[in-house]
């Protein structure tokens, strides 16, 4: 059985323009707040917990309405449509209170567009695995966070071309970046819509479930079994515990590389670019070691060599190429637990219950997010700068102890025939 390339992709369209849009709103959400508006860093990071906020207590509750949903244009299409609609509009408003130097504005619309985000996210992620045969969930799972790269490199790119501070002012008109990214989500969504029956592909692929697929898929909406229910209770804490480790360092490796390692201007930026970029070209070998060597073995490797190179940093004492290597190193280990993570974790539900499980997932990943950055920000104001990279260290150990926990979503199949195939996860 081969992975349907174009309906993958179709279906990735949402997911792209989610990826751009939080792309764009990470880098220059928090200089409108500090440049614009003049918040202090406390109330700049509180604005900016508010997405992962909203994604804790949302993202389920909305993944379990789309599991329930049944509409004659499917279970996912009225929430990415609606969600991407509402934040076009909504988003029109940032830049706006931006340019007039209106605070309640902004916040106004700041907090519809992450709202209606939140709306759609967990049913946009699900799409895949609907029309996507189990077996081929894994590939299909890279093509999209592939595509969620392209969305981000088109903020990028655009944040690049557009940003300008016009003569005489003292801070960029993000105008016309918005306007860019309202284009890209509404065309990138409307062509979604259009081309993407979905009623039809979920059926057909129903319809070529196996027996055994079919007789678990009865059990959508009810309890998994014991023993599946705890490998994906240790999953769901894996996954928040190398959050907190990798999430901790990102957000604050820039205020530690001034403090500790003397860097100047934005040359940390570099060795964070590494990190992601050879992330992403490691997708590919990484799904060819999965396949050999086991699922859950890549990532617990992948936690392992995180672990590693956070140790060693502790003792890198300036940039260059050692410093290189190590977030190289990070890059890789990062990479091997993302291509791997979540297709074990939504593997566990049954048919019916992706937009459940996918939102729990998040709700995880999210919830380190919020709080990693206080809990380390503690340790880095009444400790020390140089205590970054052991926190980083200990929550990656855990990770690898409750990873090691988990039983299902890991089962290695045999010779695969594409490079993308080596993605593949049974359970």
């Amino acid at each position: 059985m081969k992975l349907n390339y174009k309906r993958t992709i179709l279906a990735g369209l949402a997911f792209m323009t989610i990826s751009g849009f939080w792309g764009m709103y990470d880098a220059v959400t928090p200089l409108i707040l500090k440049n614009s508006f003049h918040l202090n860093e406390v109330l700049n990071g509180v604005v900016m917990a508010m997405d992962n906020v909203f994604a804790i207590i949302l993202l389920p509750l909305f993944g379990i309405w789309s599991d329930k949903t049944n509409t004659k244009f499917g279970k996912r299409m009225p929430f990415i449509a609606i969600g991407t609609l509402i934040a076009v509009i909504s988003m029109f408003f940032m830049p706006f209170a931006d340019n007039e130097r209106n605070l309640i504005l902004f916040l106004v619309s700041t907090g519809a567009v992450l709202l209606s985000m939140s709306f759609y996210r967990s049913p946009a992620v699900a799409l895949m695995p609907d029309i996507t045969p189990r077996e081929l969930r894994s590939k299909g799972n890279a093509v999209i966070m592939l595509m969620g790269t392209a969305g981000v490199i088109y903020s990028m790119i655009m944040i690049k071309v557009l940003v300008k501070t016009p003569e005489g002012a003292e801070t960029p008109n993000y105008m016309p970046l918005f306007l860019s990214m309202m284009a890209f989500m509404f065309i990138g969504t409307l062509i979604l819509v259009l081309t993407v029956p979905e009623n039809k592909w979920s059926k057909e692929v129903k319809d070529n479930e196996t027996p055994e697929e079919k007789a678990e898929n009865q059990n959508a909406g009810k309890k998994i079994s014991k023993e599946k229910l705890k490998s994906l209770i240790f999953i769901l804490l894996s996954v928040f515990l190398w959050y907190m480790s990798y999430n901790a360092v990102n957000t604050a490796f820039s205020r530690y590389s001034i403090e500790v390692l003397k860097m100047k201007d934005g040359s940390y930026a570099t060795y964070m670019l590494v990190a992601t970029v050879i992330a992403v070209i490691s997708y590919l070998p990484i799904g060819i070691i999965s396949s050999k060597f086991g699922r859950k073995k890549v990532i617990m490797a992948g936690v392992v060599g995180l672990a590693v190179a956070f140790l060693a940093c502790t003792f890198v004492k300036g940039g260059g190429p050692l410093l290189y290597v190590l977030f190289g190193i990070v890059g890789i280990s990062w990479g091997a637990i993302n291509v791997n993570s979540f297709p074990m974790a939504v593997e566990i539900a049954s048919d019916g219950d992706e937009g459940r499980y996918t939102g729990y997932y998040y709700t995880f990943s999210m919830a380190a997010q919020v709080l990693t950055p206080v809990l380390s920000g503690v340790f880095l104001q009444y400790v020390s700068y140089k205590s970054l990279f052991p926190y980083g260290v200990v929550f990656a150990a855990l990770a690898f102890f409750t990873m090691s926990q988990v039983k299902h979503g890991d089962i290695v199949t045999g010779q695969k025939k594409s490079l993308l195939e080596h993605f593949d996860v049974d359970d």
